[in-house]
């Protein structure tokens, strides 16, 4: 890595910090490429680059908070470049911050929004880290609830004339940015319809993402939530109607990150999944911070952090507690399922979905269930079954489960139709049946051309890797003709 021409003022509050924390020079250097490493960065610092940092050279990039997130692990509180005398630069873990408090979360989030809905198309290439899920979740665990999360109007300014003075106008980018501060000024008062509306929405983009893929309507999600959902955190209401706001924020929040996820923006899937987190607790809500959680836990499962994923799914079921409705429950102790299956825990897998298939035969009608949660039924329990046999190998269960499922699914729910048509095909080619394991695939790519969606295409190639040993066989040339018939 070049560095800037060197200082002649030596940097003292990084020598101080290296001798706290006990350090070498190397050792150091090390840690920086280590963690440069989880950000997709080759950095290869060594003890001379640390050498010159100690001397007055400033390091370039994000590597002022890459060093200081390396004392924030070690030390154990919260350090920023200015602390270690380096230039001032973006945390590392910019959005993955868990806020102290709700005005600060709102900050937080408004920020990603505004980020995401311009021309910022790095954000989007931000790669994920397994070391950004330890202190949110953890937080989210132990962290006290917000005893307030109301907001009264602030005072008029009454100028010496006795005349009330004009509210002042924000910045001319902000105004052109807020295309609705016409009707919803800095302040005006949150109704219960306005809450209610941001619901609707939020229904309306799901159904979209359920259709079609998640990069469908994912940048006007984003624009709604900066121009509809920010002035009405940023203005003013009781406790009562609030603790909604924020609820449904984070609902419209953990969307933005889950249609991010499905066109493989993981990074930042991974950083709107924190903050919709926070938002939950802002809203009082334990149980769908828990669900936000077992969002985190798939993304993970997807990803292939297994370990990461129980750890999720563990923290989501002690958080929610034993009270949760039972729809809850099957739906956390899958998700704790799906980690074991991808670490090929047979034992593990299989007990966490017995007590998913326990909990959820314990649902009655009539039985108070969260709106999030109502689709987790029958279906979905199949396929999770589905998932988890095939992440085990066990073919003839996995194809069960699946078939039970594709017949249970709505039509409305698309993607995950496909989805699990592929560990369908997946399944019937592991037990020899590979004509049928490429009809399959060849319908569930045909659909996979029609949405957004990086998921589903990333299943169906999973599906042709695992038919390379079959690459001269009959079947699999129709399957690839029908699949560039589809282009």
């Amino acid at each position: 890595m070049t560095e800037r021409p060197a200082q002649r003022t030596p940097n003292r509050q990084l020598a101080a910090l290296i001798a706290e924390a006990g350090f070498s020079n190397a050792g150091l250097a090390r840690r920086v490429d280590q963690l440069g490493l989880e950000h997709g960065l080759d950095l290869r610092y060594d003890k001379t680059s640390v050498t010159r940092w100690l001397r007055g050279q400033q390091p370039r990039g994000t590597t002022p908070a890459l060093i200081a997130e390396v004392f924030t692990r070690r030390l154990g509180r919260r350090l920023t470049a200015q602390d270690l005398g380096l230039d001032a630069c973006a945390p590392v873990y910019a959005g993955l911050e868990f806020a102290a408090t709700p005005e600060e979360a709102v900050d937080i989030v408004s920020g990603l929004w505004r980020k995401d809905s311009g021309s910022h198309a790095e954000l989007r290439k931000i790669a994920f880290t397994s070391a950004g899920l330890v202190v949110p979740s953890r937080d989210w665990l132990i962290g006290r609830a917000d005893e307030k999360v109301a907001r009264s109007e602030p005072p008029a300014r009454v100028p010496a004339q006795g005349r009330p003075a004009l509210r002042p106008a924000g910045p001319p980018e902000s105004a052109v940015r807020r295309r609705g501060a016409a009707e919803r000024g800095p302040g005006q008062r949150v109704t219960g319809g306005d809450v209610a509306a941001l619901r609707s929405v939020g229904e309306l983009f799901r159904t979209l993402d359920d259709a079609y893929g998640g990069g469908h309507a994912r940048q006007a999600l984003v624009r709604y939530l900066e121009h509809e959902c920010e002035p009405m955190l940023r203005g003013t209401y009781g406790e009562q109607t609030g603790r909604r706001l924020f609820a449904a924020a984070a609902e419209l929040t953990r969307l933005a990150g889950w249609t991010s996820y499905d066109i493989a923006a993981h990074g930042l899937a991974q950083r709107y999944f924190v903050q919709a987190l926070r938002l939950a607790q802002a809203a009082g809500d334990r149980a769908y911070g828990a669900y936000v959680l077992v969002t985190m836990s798939r993304q993970a499962v997807y990803l292939g952090h297994g370990r990461e994923a129980v750890q999720l799914a563990r923290v989501a079921q002690q958080g929610a507690g034993s009270s949760a409705p039972p729809a809850v429950q099957a739906l956390l102790h899958a998700a704790e399922a799906r980690g074991h299956g991808v670490l090929g825990e047979v034992r593990a897998c299989t007990a966490a979905l017995a007590r998913a298939e326990r909990a959820l035969e314990g649902v009655r009608t009539g039985d108070e269930v969260p709106h999030w949660a109502r689709r987790f039924d029958e279906a979905q329990l199949a396929d999770e079954f589905g998932h988890c046999h095939r992440d085990l190998q066990q073919f003839r269960a996995a194809a069960q489960h699946a078939e039970r499922s594709l017949q249970l699914r709505a039509p409305g729910q698309a993607r995950s139709r496909l989805l699990c048509r592929v560990v369908l095909a997946t399944a019937r080619l592991g037990l020899g049946e590979l004509d049928q394991a490429c009809q399959l695939a060849a319908e569930a790519a045909g659909q996979a051309a029609e949405m957004r969606s990086v998921r589903a295409v990333e299943y169906v190639r999973d599906f042709e890797r695992r038919l390379e040993p079959y690459r001269d066989a009959a079947p699999v040339r129709t399957y690839r003709d029908k699949v560039a018939a589809h282009g």
